[in-house]
């Protein structure tokens, strides 16, 4: 097969993907006949091919994917008008710890925000696929240590934990990581937060939208 013949295999794939695809997969594309560094060269050579148009490749945590550039999110919103939820500033101030600090527990969290964080919070960062726990210190009550996932990385549209930005300081709160991540996929809410009034946590439902939207997959035949 010739570079263009596996370049139209590649991109062809990679836009029917409904999540990113790994080397692995894109290798079992040609059978493992073509090595990884020639994959990468594929990839490359796609991503230029594509750099003038409203789609980007680009590689994130799970593998490789299409998605529409940062510029293109004012036109796609108005198929969908409706704005997505917010998240409140305790559960952005807690995310922020978790992925520049992990693995850290609740405890460590409290200890940084200087306020106690309800399992609600938690929960809403957990129920979005954004934090797990991986595993326990050995401590009197061996609390869970909580840390990032890939789909954390996906959403942010970064390859690894490598790629978030550099803070100055040694404290993490809420204005430092709103300005750092992409607000398309942590929209927050400037209410007051009803934690730090000594309120109870509200719930609120995760937000619909990432980072960068992948592109909808198309309707491939079998």
């Amino acid at each position: 097969m010739n570079t263009q013949d596996a370049k139209r295999v590649l991109e062809t794939a990679l836009i029917c993907a409904r999540e990113p695809l790994a080397v692995r997969e894109m290798r079992a594309l040609f059978a493992d006949e073509i090595g990884v560094d020639a994959l990468q060269e594929l990839l490359d050579e796609l991503a230029l091919d594509w750099r003038d148009r409203g789609v980007e490749l680009v590689p994130v945590a799970s593998g490789w994917r299409f998605q529409s550039r940062p510029e293109m999110r004012e036109f796609l919103d108005r198929l969908n008008p409706e704005k997505p939820p917010k998240y409140s500033r305790a559960v952005m101030e807690t995310l922020a710890i978790i992925a520049y600090r992990q693995p850290v527990t609740r405890g460590d969290i409290e200890d940084i925000r200087g306020v106690a964080v309800s399992s609600q919070i938690i929960k809403q960062i957990e129920d979005r696929g954004w934090v797990e726990s991986i595993g326990y210190r050995e401590a009197p009550g061996r609390p869970a240590l909580l840390a990032t996932t890939r789909q954390f990385l996906d959403d942010l549209g970064l390859a690894s934990l490598d790629a978030l930005p550099l803070i100055d300081g040694q404290t993490l709160r809420h204005p430092d990581f709103e300005d750092l991540l992409p607000q398309q996929a942590l929209l927050i809410d400037d209410a007051p937060d009803p934690e730090s009034a000594g309120a109870a946590q509200t719930d609120l439902p995760p937000p619909e939208t990432d980072a960068a939207a992948p592109v909808p997959p198309m309707e491939c035949p079998e």
